[in-house]
């Protein structure tokens, strides 16, 4: 996984490839993966980082929607509980079952939603991860020391699962490579090429050196979430706008706050959405908002009015009422909704995944969500490979073990998040004293992973290993900054980059990494 080493073959050994697929977040990494696995050869391309964008800003739930089941799809519930199975089985060391607590603060809540995820339990199946039942107002405390007990009438307990989205997003990176199939960040599509009115390929432009590429494709997929519209219209500008971008953003606490290992869900606030707070690395995620943008940005940033619904109505549940000082990070993603016309409210829309297949032949998947990012590749390459007239195969994945795989993660501590990687890290931690010590007292970031990340995840970047390889930027950004140069003199050493890198870089992550602080 040398970058400059692929795009050297890339530009001196110019080939047809079965799949190009454009984008590196979680539809596009699982579309490489499906296509790669299948054998057809596979190139996958992305602006920016992986999962720079939405894939890396999610509440962290791998979950079948308990929110779609009380709007009646039961269609999509059903989809969403089997891949969250599927998944826990093929990452198990980022995937983990998560107990959820229902407060109930009205008499009627607790047989109401007791009976409600019965449902969701028994449309699980096999593939569940609990039961859900009753709890007394002392069991729920007990579970949740923090929540508040004025009014509390007892709660429901339910299972989904938890997981870190940009972890899996590398290590969907990495099995693609497993699988025969490349992937590069930093190489944006600037275009399509076409023959005889159909799509054969794209043109790229390397975002570091300025370099640009002419890549041949049997087909190419338009996987680029909130971007999906742009794609689209390189290929025919009068094209429709589908999508409606959502934003959704997330405040992160200290674990103080709620200290126990259950999460909180709260099926409906004031403007009707769920709310959510979740034990995450440590710290408390909660979130989320479903607030209307009008154009999709690369760094969105949450609107004042969206921490202050979030600081209040998590000081209506916790005893301890978190102020905005309190808020170690506040991060916001788009969600890529596909509008179907006429509705203005996002949390209306549906969160099923949308297949189009343009006149000339463009592919484009968008919509969905994290859990369901598997059968959204399945269902795209089936589509696709006919397009492209290639040979039909079936599909691999729903057993197929991602890269990284480990049953027992507590073996590969402290380096559980990278699964079976884990021993290869702890080697990289003897090759210099203190290399396998945290860089700050707040955070787990060591100088190991640095490298690894550099060495075997295609970092490029200061940010590339503190948002997104570390997870350092969302769990505490004030400390992440503090850590900025020594990333930079690490990645710089190892890179062969010089000080006046190391000055660009520092200075680029403080800027970006100020926008998650609140002011």
């Amino acid at each position: 996984m040398n970058r400059d080493e692929l795009i050297q073959n890339l530009k001196d050994d110019p080939e047809i490839w079965d799949f190009i697929i454009i984008g590196g977040g979680a539809t596009g990494l699982g579309t490489a993966v499906e296509a790669a696995s299948r054998g057809y050869k596979t190139l996958l391309l992305e602006q920016h980082d992986f999962s720079k964008g939405t894939s890396s800003r999610s509440t962290k739930l791998v979950h079948g929607g308990v929110r779609y089941l009380r709007q009646g799809n039961v269609a999509l519930v059903l989809e969403a509980l089997r891949e969250r199975g599927l998944l826990r089985h093929n990452a198990p060391h980022l995937v983990k079952n998560q107990s959820f607590i229902v407060p109930n603060y009205d008499w009627w809540e607790g047989p109401f939603y007791g009976i409600g995820l019965k449902i969701y339990d028994k449309l699980a199946g096999d593939l569940g991860l609990g039961p859900s039942k009753r709890l007394s107002k002392e069991k729920v405390l007990e579970y949740i020391p923090t929540l508040e007990s004025q009014g509390l009438d007892g709660g429901v307990i339910y299972h989904d699962a938890q997981f870190d989205d940009s972890r899996l997003a590398i290590n969907l990176l990495q099995t693609l490579f497993d699988e025969g199939g490349i992937g590069l960040n930093y190489l944006k599509v600037t275009g399509l090429k076409k023959a005889n009115k159909l799509v054969s390929g794209v043109k790229a432009k390397c975002q570091e050196t300025g370099e640009k590429f002419d890549i041949q494709g049997r087909v190419v997929v338009n996987a680029t979430g909130v971007f999906t519209d742009s794609i689209r219209k390189m290929d025919d500008k009068d094209v429709d706008s589908i999508i409606q971008p959502s934003q959704g953003v997330h405040i992160v606490l200290d674990k103080s706050f709620q200290p126990g290992e259950s999460a909180i869900m709260v099926p409906k606030t004031d403007d009707g959405r769920v709310l959510f707070a979740v034990p995450w690395h440590d710290k408390i995620i909660v979130g989320t908002t479903d607030t209307p943008v009008e154009s999709p940005s690369l760094e969105p940033r949450a609107m004042d009015e969206e921490v202050d619904f979030l600081l209040t109505h998590a000081a209506r549940y916790l005893t301890k009422d978190p102020e905005p000082e309190d808020v170690l990070s506040v991060f916001a993603g788009l969600r890529p909704l596909v509008s179907k016309g006429g509705s203005s409210d996002t949390s209306s829309i549906s969160r099923d995944h949308t297949l189009l297949i343009d006149p000339s032949g463009l592919v484009t998947i968008t919509g969905g969500k994290w859990t369901t990012y598997r059968k959204m590749a399945e269902d795209t390459v089936d589509e696709a490979a006919v397009v492209a007239g290639l040979d039909e195969r079936e599909s691999v994945t729903e057993n197929l073990r991602l890269h990284g795989w480990l049953k027992n993660s507590e073996a590969a501590e402290p380096y559980e998040m990278y699964g079976s990687d884990a021993l290869a890290l702890k080697k990289i931690a003897e090759e210099n004293e203190g290399w396998g010590e945290p860089l700050h007292p707040n955070l787990r970031c060591k100088p190991s992973e640095v490298i690894w990340g550099i060495r075997s995840e295609m970092a490029r970047t200061v940010e590339d290993i503190l948002a997104r390889r570390t997870r350092s930027l969302l769990l505490d950004a004030r400390a992440s900054i503090e850590i900025a140069e020594d990333v930079a003199r690490l990645m710089a050493d190892e890179m062969g980059k010089d000080d006046s890198w190391i000055q660009q870089q520092v200075e680029d992550y403080t800027e970006l990494a100020n926008g998650y602080l609140l002011k």
